[in-house]
């Protein structure tokens, strides 16, 4: 706890990651890993979104600015124009987003499908931090359980079906983090 005098002239930010923020990592990690074409596409999607949640949000900025200008609103064939441009331009983005709305669904079905795996990563992860307790030489990074990771999921049996394969992930993953 810092005095009132130190809180004001800093900002203390707290880097500690949470169990669902790394499962979050951890699937997107065995995603990309195991179908990175579906993770490349929730990429994508997820830049689109913002591309175009920017661009509404910058041509409602100019609206405002139009309206806000001197002069008869009525009169102002620039302000008639940008809203002409607006009403064609989010009607073209509202069914860019319905289509991207569907898509999303779709890859995170796909991206459940291995919760399991990103759970178990999760949980082991912190049973490996907590070793510190133990001894101070049991110190491991994020970043160093993150490649362990890939390494494990490069390295598991194949499976017949999905199923058996997730379950290989998951028990050789667990397996190598206690070699």
């Amino acid at each position: 706890h810092y005095s009132p005098e130190a809180s004001v002239k800093v900002t203390l930010l707290n880097f500690a990651i949470t169990p669902e923020g790394l499962q979050d990592q951890m699937l997107g990690i065995v995603v990309a890993q195991e179908q990175p074409e579906m993770e490349e596409k929730k990429r994508e999607l997820v830049r689109n979104n913002a591309t175009c949640t920017k661009k509404l949000k910058d041509i409602e900025d100019e609206i405002l600015r139009l309206l806000s200008a001197d002069g008869d609103i009525l009169e102002s064939t620039e302000l008639i124009d940008m809203l002409e441009y607006s009403k064609t331009t989010t009607a073209v983005i509202n069914k860019a987003m319905e289509e991207s709305k569907e898509t999303e669904v779709e890859i995170d079905l796909v991206r459940t499908s291995y919760r399991d795996y990103a759970t178990r990563a999760s949980l082991l992860f912190f049973c490996v931090s907590e070793l510190l307790v133990i001894d101070p030489m049991y110190q491991f990074s994020l970043q160093w359980f993150q490649q362990l990771a890939v390494l494990g999921i490069k390295s598991a049996p194949g499976g017949e079906c999905p199923k058996t394969r997730l379950d290989s992930l998951v028990s050789y993953f667990t397996y190598s983090i206690y070699q």
